[in-house]
This record gives C-alpha cells, structure tokens and sequence, in this order.
C-alpha cells in the first residue's frame, strides 16, 4: 500500500494540465466581469467581486510562461490565509477537470530541481503527466 500526500484539483492551462493541493481551495467559480487594474503587475488580470468581496485574479499563464490563449472558463479561488498582503485570489484557467487523489509513488521532483520553489513535481498518470503547483510559493514570489 502507497502514502498518500492528499487530494489535488487537476485543470488546464493551454493544452497542458495541471494540479494543486485542495486544501488551498476554496471554491470554484465562473469567469464574470473582472476590472482592470491600472499599473498592477502584468500577472494580475484585475479584480471582481465575489460574494461581496473583493478578489484579485491571477493569470497562471503569465506566471508559468504559457503562451496558448485558452478558454478561461473558470476561476479557482483560494483561500486568503496562504496569500500575504491579499484578501482573496483566484486563478483563471481554461477549465476544472477533476479532484484525484495522490500516492507518492506518482509524484516525481520537479525536471527545474530546486530553481522554482513554485512546482512541487510531476505527477505521473498513463496519459501523460500533470504538473503540481503550489500556490503558496506562487503567491510569495
């Protein structure tokens, strides 16, 4: 029987997947009217208000170094405790695809090794691999 490190949520950005930690989520959402923000950095697509709060929304295109456009069908937001200086964050991605569960002996270190603090590794799956984000790095750097 394999360790189990938790539960991820898998979603796509361009034609690759990738996954985080559930614990860090707090919901999930649609894309609605999100305000630009002028002079903030190139990463910040703006804010929008979600349920009465003002959340700011990343592009984790902008920060990986995506270049595929993409859907940008939904949002994941965070919870605000792992965001310094923040309130709320959420990501817009292309779309959410599934919740897995996660055994060690998938997951293989980061191919940067310790350069970017922001992948947590490679998760190993029969179609191909998905790249495990932490969004706590993402949001320190």
């Amino acid at each position: 029987m394999s360790d189990t490190l938790g539960q991820v949520l898998e979603f796509e950005l361009g034609s690759e997947t990738y996954c985080v930690s559930i614990d860090h989520v707090t919901e999930i959402v649609d894309v609605g009217d999100v305000t630009s923000v002028p002079n903030s950095p190139r990463h910040v697509r703006g804010v929008m208000d979600l349920r009465g709060r003002t959340t700011s929304i990343v592009d984790p295109k902008v920060v990986f170094g995506i270049d595929d456009e993409g859907a940008e069908r939904r949002i994941i937001v965070f919870d605000p405790e792992i965001i310094e200086d923040q309130e709320a964050a959420g990501w817009l991605v292309d779309e959410v695809q599934q919740v897995r569960q996660i055994d060690e002996a998938d997951v293989d270190s980061s191919p940067g090794g310790s350069d970017s603090a922001s992948i947590k590794g490679v998760v190993k799956r029969e179609d191909g691999f998905i790249i495990w984000v932490d969004p706590v790095a993402v949001h320190a750097e």
